[in-house]
């Protein structure tokens, strides 16, 4: 069964940096794709951030373009979001997700707020 950790979560300033990550086991990693989701306060879970099983394909919600990066590192079965210039509207609780044989797995997620 697949389990998904992450970290990485903090309260940070307005345009400072973060990165959070994501650990899988249970699972073959390299072979699935991985996503980010988050869901801010009394709002619903959005998706932010897609990469395939090899890193070669990358997608984001309009929202982070240009502000967030997916990455993975499959030696380490390890999943991150590098978040640039963040702003109080990133501000929510981060989470993780793969599927496996159309089963959905989530980690328990991380928190960030963003205030100044």
């Amino acid at each position: 069964q697949a389990q998904l950790q992450e970290s990485g979560g903090a309260l940070v300033q307005p345009g400072e940096s973060l990165t959070l990550s994501c650990v899988v086991s249970g699972i073959p990693f390299g072979d699935k794709a991985m996503s980010w989701f988050r869901q801010g306060p009394d709002l619903a879970r959005e998706w932010i951030a897609r990469i395939s099983y090899d890193g070669s394909y990358v997608a984001y919600a309009d929202s982070v373009k240009s502000r967030f990066t997916i990455t993975r590192d499959n030696s380490q079965n390890t999943l991150y979001l590098e978040m640039n210039n963040v702003e109080t509207t990133d501000t929510a609780v981060y989470y993780c997700k793969t599927k496996v044989d159309g089963i959905d797995y989530w980690g328990q997620g991380t928190e960030v707020t963003v205030s100044s």
